[in-house]
């Protein structure tokens, strides 16, 4: 019987949508093409990570909790690549996917609103990743659904953060956080509820 791997609670309060169990389907059927986002999906992230650091190296608390996110970002990278090799799937560099580039689109200029944007589209991603770490790993081989098992409780951690500082780093009211919070979960739960032509990690219904 396959071991359970439960959503955490903030998590499961945190998302306007469930992942759809189309792709929970897809994702199965198709766990080398699974494997080889996720791996880019980690370089990316350890890739933002550096880059609040690059564009905000003044914010001292900000700045330390990135770098050392980087830093484990760019192991679960080495883990998935390590995995890769061992089920012999083949790595290449992947483009944007429809969801990240969605998300990025909706990043405002102007300070500090491109703060608070990137910080709260930093915690969406990561709530959905822990998401569908949950819901797939019962059903994955053996191994990899130990792995995404394994990923919940820094996952869901990386949210953590990432929400916090949208609060304490950006010096804005809890009722504007709030309200763009709203906006950009509705564009957040479209992306992972329609239809969608490519499969990827973040990706939508399968077409």
């Amino acid at each position: 019987m396959a071991l359970t791997a439960a959503i955490p609670a903030a998590i499961a309060a945190f998302l306007d949508t469930a992942t759809p169990p189309e792709w929970v389907d897809e994702a199965c059927n198709r766990v080398p093409e699974l494997l080889l986002d996720h791996a880019n999906c980690e370089l990316k992230a350890a890739s933002t990570a550096l880059g609040f650091l690059y564009r905000y190296p003044d914010r001292t608390r900000l700045a330390q909790r990135m770098s050392r996110l980087a830093r484990e970002e760019l192991r679960h990278f080495e883990q998935v690549r390590t995995l890769m090799e061992e089920l012999q799937v083949p790595f290449e560099r992947l483009t944007a996917s429809r969801y990240a580039g969605s998300l990025r689109d909706a990043v405002r200029e102007e300070e500090p609103y491109k703060l608070l944007d990137l910080l709260l589209i930093g915690a969406l991603i990561e709530a959905r990743s822990c998401e569908r770490f949950a819901v797939v790993a019962p059903r994955l081989p053996k191994k990899v659904g130990k792995f995404y098992r394994g990923l919940l409780a820094s996952e869901a951690r990386h949210f953590e953060h990432y929400l916090a500082f949208a609060k304490s780093e950006c010096g804005i009211d809890e009722v504007e956080i709030e309200t763009r919070l709203t906006q950009l979960k509705a564009i957040e739960s479209a992306l992972i509820s329609e239809p969608d032509p490519v499969f990827r990690f973040h990706s939508g219904i399968p077409e």
